[in-house]
């Protein structure tokens, strides 16, 4: 996502009237719509949060929020308050300052939200209203949010924005409902996210809101899945929504990963030469195939792989073969599938690493999600351009998933970011009353809250304790061998039973020749323990099954332990794994098939 994207959260959950009740559900609306927002991994938003603010602050903020703006933009603003009707049906949003006798002057009209959306030169406006029209009273034990003949949606879909591309509302309930904060609130209840914004958080953050599984949430994709999910919860409140977009909206990138293109299916005269009985017609079919995989049109691609895929599992072995082959050619293949940073400074913008991805078009079409957050991907010409946060100290491992059509690939990543050289050495804080100077920013933090609260009596801050995840990252800079030791243990027990496997090849030969120069007196039992070859036979059978269980330990603890090693230890921990797996599995068929024709030869001998 190219575009400047921005969010603006309004959530106010006190008042000063005493009329209006205090509302739970927008603080943690607040917190949690903000974080998932915010996400480069999710949202990408650069996000504002105003809290408990006048009416006046509100209004700053939001003709501020849509002024000043380009077409490439995005916007979003999220109400989460008290919505009140006026005698005219005018809606407002309630301050924390609103006194209801006074809407025009102490509330926020939607007339005046609807200008500035109308006048923004945004290319695409979103509008989320969890309002609680009418004001709030309570019924049985849930928490309700009143409704009134408020008309949302028409509040908003009166005008046609002057510029852009476009507009969305989208509400937590209709004219006639509640809109509820929870089902289990009660006076002296813990906040939690109300029923629309948990559904709306929840859709972005897992991914789940990817209905078309096509890697993007859209905003008809969120809808339906807040849709569904709201009334799933409360039957008696249903999401609205109006909209007048050119295209379709990207809200947020999805985490639940996953290709899916819709197929162009294979000609009707293809798939009749693929049942056809004559092998060669058959195999021409298949060949074409292949060739249509190779296609850069991803729809008639993906036809032809599905097609092949049938023929890899249903056809006779040679065309089975033909078909597996052209299928592998479309698995990811990123390289290199490593990256290593080295030592960057802290704060600094270290220079971004190439991964290319090899393969036709459709093996290069995929979706790439990174598991920590300090791993920044951009798209490139030939593959991904990959570069890290260096907000922290401390030794970062991490993976970036690729997930494509057919399979999935990881790529590792990890830098040792140091404190910069300007940081020097950290000085004792002297013992005074004053409050401590704000943090540096983040690199990439985008986020700016207003906080309107009561102020806070100021105190000497404390030294945070050593955090269990601290001290895993000053473990992590002393690279683990246990992985490389265990691996070349079961190369050294691999090789001993090859050789155990040559010496009771050697006895047991000497053995035989025994026994035909003793003609029909000769017993080849007796000859075969009077060379000693059953010996190294039992000791190759014992070194090769445990050389394999050793081998397999490796690889699992570096699997399961991958940031503990360094690419050279993961390197040579396959390599040593891989020869004594080589090394000892046909020892053991060897040891194997020797003791059987001990056991069946000796009586006959």
């Amino acid at each position: 996502m190219t575009d400047s994207r921005h969010a603006l959260i309004i959530a106010n959950d006190r008042y000063a009237d005493q009329g209006l009740k205090k509302l739970r559900a927008p603080a943690q609306d607040a917190a949690a719509l903000e974080r998932v927002l915010h996400d480069p991994q999710i949202g990408d938003f650069e996000v504002e949060v105003v809290h408990n603010a006048s009416a006046d602050l509100m209004r700053r903020r939001i003709q501020g929020f849509f002024n000043d703006r380009r077409r490439a933009d995005t916007l979003l603003l999220h109400f989460s308050c008290h919505g009140l009707k006026s005698e005219s049906g005018e809606l407002y949003f309630a301050a924390s300052d609103t006194e209801p006798p006074l809407l025009a002057a102490t509330a926020v009209a939607s007339q005046f939200v609807r200008g500035c959306m109308s006048g923004t030169r945004a290319g695409r406006s979103v509008l989320f209203l969890d309002c609680c029209y009418g004001g709030a009273f309570s019924r049985g034990s849930a928490s309700v949010r009143a409704a009134g003949e408020v008309n949302v949606l028409e509040s908003f879909a009166k005008d046609e924005p002057v510029s852009g591309r476009g507009w969305a509302v989208i509400t937590a309930s209709d004219s006639m409902e509640y809109s509820f904060e929870g089902s289990e609130l009660a006076e002296n209840s813990a906040p939690r996210p109300s029923v629309f914004t948990h559904a709306v958080v929840e859709g972005l953050e897992t991914g789940e809101a990817d209905l078309d599984a096509d890697g993007h949430v859209s905003l008809d994709d969120l809808y339906e899945y807040v849709y569904r999910h709201v009334r799933e919860q409360n039957p008696h409140q249903t999401p609205k929504k109006a909209a007048e977009l050119q295209g379709e909206l990207h809200l947020a990138h999805s985490r639940r990963g996953g290709i899916k293109i819709v197929a162009i299916p294979s000609p009707s005269s293809l798939r009749a030469a693929l049942n056809s009985d004559d092998f060669l017609t058959r195999q021409g079919a298949v060949t074409e195939l292949c060739n249509r995989l190779q296609r850069p049109e991803l729809p008639v691609a993906e036809g032809a792989r599905q097609h092949l895929a049938e023929v890899a599992h249903n056809e006779v072995q040679p065309l089975a073969d033909l078909a597996a082959d052209a299928l592998s050619r479309i698995r990811l293949a990123p390289s290199p599938d490593h990256l290593d940073f080295g030592r960057v400074p802290r704060g600094s913008n270290p220079p971004k690493r190439s991964v290319t991805l090899q393969g036709p078009p459709l093996a290069r079409h995929c979706v790439v999600q990174p598991r920590q957050p300090w791993l920044r991907v951009d798209p490139a010409r030939s593959g991904l351009e990959v570069y890290v946060d260096t907000a922290a100290t401390g030794h970062l491992f991490g993976d970036l998933v690729l997930r494509g059509v057919a399979d999935e690939s990881v790529i590792h990543v990890e830098a040792e970011v140091t404190p910069a050289a300007e940081d020097g050495p950290t000085e004792p804080e002297p013992d005074v009353p004053n409050d401590p100077p704000p943090p540096k920013p983040r690199a990439r933090d985008k986020r700016r809250t207003v906080v309107m609260e009561p102020p806070r009596i100021p105190s000497k801050p404390k030294e945070p304790p050593r955090t269990t995840e601290e001290q895993e990252r000053t473990d992590r800079k002393t690279p683990s061998r246990r992985a490389p030791a265990l691996a070349g243990a079961a190369l050294a027990l691999a090789v001993t039973a090859l050789a155990m496997l040559v010496m009771t090849i050697q006895r047991g030969v000497v053995a035989v020749v025994a026994r035909a120069d003793a003609g029909v007196y000769g017993n080849v039992e007796d000859d075969i323990r009077e060379q000693g070859a059953l010996t190294p036979l039992i000791v190759c059978l014992i070194t090769g099954a445990v050389a394999l269980v050793v081998g397999a330990f490796a690889r699992h603890d570096l699997d399961a332990r991958r940031e503990h090693y360094t690419r050279r230890a993961a390197s040579g921990t396959h390599t040593l794994t891989s020869v004594a797996k080589g090394l000892a599995i046909p020892a053991l068929i060897l040891a194997v098939l020797a003791g059987i024709a001990y056991l069946v030869g000796s009586g006959e001998w």
